[in-house]
């Protein structure tokens, strides 16, 4: 495959042959019907149901009704011209109650999404492993019981038994600092759990699931490349003091380096280990453990928002809530700019310096962007339109940073927006739309937005116009 870039002509950024253009979902953010061919509960089914935990009192039971209509959805993606799709596989549809038996009926809706994908010219690109793990497990450890990452692996066998041959691509895990951190961290997310031991324990439980995916995937000889979705992150000091500085290394060590260290070199950064050591003596990382961890993998791949900007928090000011461990004493700051409808910095260059970042620190080794996106406050027109130019601008600059980081020598093979659909976006509900396409939640019907227009004309060209020089930001607000 070629990865590098076209340089920009006449205002045209031209992307590598064989670049991958996707789009990313997830299974409880789209299918519905979860009590539906054998489905079991998982943690966000018992978490969503609790109130207050989610905005409106949302859940995922109905969403956007992707399980039964997926043929309507995988045609919308044939449109816009996709070269890759990434979904999730729920793993309560495959071993009910997270036993050890297979659900059929699980199995083969997945077998009828991938065959619809490749009839429609669509690569399959699967995560094992998107949150929604079934809620027996979590009702005997979850992810600080050790035995969960077993049970991943034995999950994992069963699916890549079936789907293996056609498959292009396999996520382990998605963003497991979410998993680990707002799930057994801060409680933000499900199962709702508190504390930063249990964060931790998680962690590395999430980890040996991923190593253990791994090898499961390999022994079935799937077809496709094998990999892991990490939510990483450029962490910037506010200033250039060495308070500052240390503050930032901190949050690095904890949001970025805890999980490409044992994955990409078999070992946990030597300072967090330090930074956590009167929290936790990390009795749960086994002999043996880091190897597994460490199983070599075709590509890497990279979720990324916004950067992090921080610096030491002035005395007596401690934030109690952080979801990083041990680093009550860091204080984060907005980056200057324009913010999406959640609140998140706007700044493509965060994306372009993650991206050189892992090159010079991890080596030359493929990666691919498997999400990258903006929620905005859209609304349908009078004239049935769903006009997104914030989200236009959004996707072109940043587009232009993953070309700016090919040029450099990133080989950087594809780029997955978040999402293909508005969805179900977890503690916010229904409140935030991400997607390329507009989901009317009473009567479930699809609406293209213009920034789906957008990016089913960059597909077709291989291209986007440039930016203009020097305003990457602004010209994505």
């Amino acid at each position: 495959m070629s990865t590098t870039a076209v340089p920009a002509t006449q205002g045209r950024l031209a992307f590598p042959s064989n670049f991958w253009w996707g789009a990313a979902t997830a299974a409880y953010q789209i299918e519905g019907a979860v009590d539906t061919d054998g489905r079991t509960p998982s943690i966000w089914d018992t978490f969503a149901a609790q109130p207050g935990r989610i905005d409106g009192g949302d859940t995922g039971a109905t969403s956007t009704g992707h399980y039964r209509r997926y043929r309507e959805d995988v045609r919308l993606m044939a449109e816009l011209g996709l070269s890759a799709y990434r979904f999730s596989v729920a793993w309560p549809r495959i071993r009910p109650a997270g036993g050890a038996g297979v659900n059929a009926a699980g199995l083969d809706f997945y077998d009828r999404l991938v065959d619809e994908l490749l009839a429609g010219g669509v690569r399959p690109v699967a995560t094992l492993y998107h949150w929604d793990l079934p809620q027996e497990l979590e009702d005997a450890g979850g992810w600080t019981n050790r035995d969960t990452a077993l049970r991943f692996a034995d999950y994992a066998a069963a699916v890549a038994g079936r789907l293996g041959d056609r498959v292009a691509m396999w996520n382990t895990l998605n963003e497991p600092w979410c998993s680990a951190f707002l799930g057994y961290g801060t409680g933000g997310h499900a199962p709702g759990r508190r504390g930063h031991v249990g964060a931790l324990t998680a962690t590395h439980h999430l980890l040996l699931a991923h190593g253990l995916g791994v090898a499961a995937l390999r022994a079935a000889n799937v077809a496709g490349q094998v990999s892991v979705a990490l939510n990483a992150g450029a962490v910037r000091p506010l200033t250039s003091s060495a308070e500052d500085a240390d503050a930032a290394r901190r949050i690095d060590g904890l949001l970025n380096r805890i999980f490409f260290d044992p994955i990409l070199r078999g070992v946990y950064p030597a300072d967090t280990i330090e930074d956590t050591r009167d929290l936790t003596d990390w009795h749960f990382v086994h002999p043996g453990d880091l190897p597994v961890i460490a199983a070599p993998l075709d590509a890497i791949c990279v979720n990324y928002y916004q950067p992090d900007l921080v610096s030491a928090a002035p005395a007596g000011r401690l934030d109690h809530g952080t979801p990083y461990p041990t680093a009550q004493a860091v204080q984060f700051h907005p980056t200057p700019g324009p913010v999406t409808h959640m609140g998140w910095s706007v700044d493509p260059t965060g994306l372009r310096d993650l991206l050189l970042r892992i090159r010079t620190d991890y080596g030359d080794r493929p990666i691919y962007v498997t999400e990258n996106g903006a929620a905005y406050d859209d609304h349908v027109e009078p004239d049935g339109a769903v006009d997104d130019p914030e989200r236009i601008g959004y996707l072109r600059g940043h587009l232009a940073a993953v070309h700016e980081a090919i040029t450099a020598g990133v080989d950087l093979r594809g780029y997955f927006v978040w999402s293909l659909l508005d969805n179900f976006e977890w503690a916010f509900g229904f409140s935030r739309r991400f997607g390329l396409i507009h989901v009317d939640y009473a009567t479930l019907a699809r609406t293209v937005k213009a920034s789906g227009r957008w990016y089913a004309r960059a597909i077709a060209d291989n291209a986007i116009d440039e930016p203009r020089t020097g305003d990457q930001r602004a010209e994505s607000a």
